[in-house]
């Protein structure tokens, strides 16, 4: 399992007193006004930095953190993944799984027979779709929906589904 988690994306500076605009890829942005502290991935290091404050704009979350006053020590910080570890992460409720646990789960039909393996989680407006590669009927979109999604055992490292008519 990652111990560390996704929890938002820097896509640019806001204004000149060191804020960043994030887009968050958690489903629950809210989490932004308790969080303490996120390690911010340039490529070459994880950096920890303390979170000042959190507010809103349309879809993004403007961040300022402690100790960084000024634009140009965010500026190089664009298209940065913002994580936390694990034991910061919002607990999850039953049937809620985090996307990091669930890429790689080896895919099953309700009988047993191998489908295939998860590859990538879509988020859409209604439900989640997981992208599936089979090697019989290559990538396969799946509602995550429960006539589809029968069973998932993040421990085990498989999923079963059942699929409805159409999907392949």
């Amino acid at each position: 399992m990652e111990e560390l988690l996704q929890v938002g994306v820097i896509t640019s500076t806001h204004g000149i007193r060191g804020e960043v605009k994030v887009f968050p890829t958690t489903d629950d942005p809210r989490r932004f006004r308790d969080l303490k502290k996120v390690l911010l991935d340039t490529g070459k290091e994880k950096r920890p930095l303390e979170v000042e404050s959190a507010r809103f704009f349309k879809q993004f979350v403007i961040l300022k953190f402690k100790g960084i006053d000024n634009i140009n020590d965010v500026e190089g910080y664009r298209r940065c993944p913002l994580l936390v570890e694990r034991a910061d992460a919002v607990p999850l409720g039953t049937d809620e799984y985090f996307i990091a646990d669930m890429i790689g789960l080896a895919v099953e039909e309700e009988d047993g027979t191998p489908f295939g393996r998860l590859t990538d989680v879509i988020t859409t407006g209604a439900n989640d779709v997981y992208v599936v590669e089979s090697p019989e009927h290559g990538e396969v979109l799946i509602p995550a929906i429960k006539e589809c999604i029968r069973e998932v055992s993040v421990p085990e490292g498989r999923m079963k589904i059942r699929l409805m008519d159409g999907l392949i």
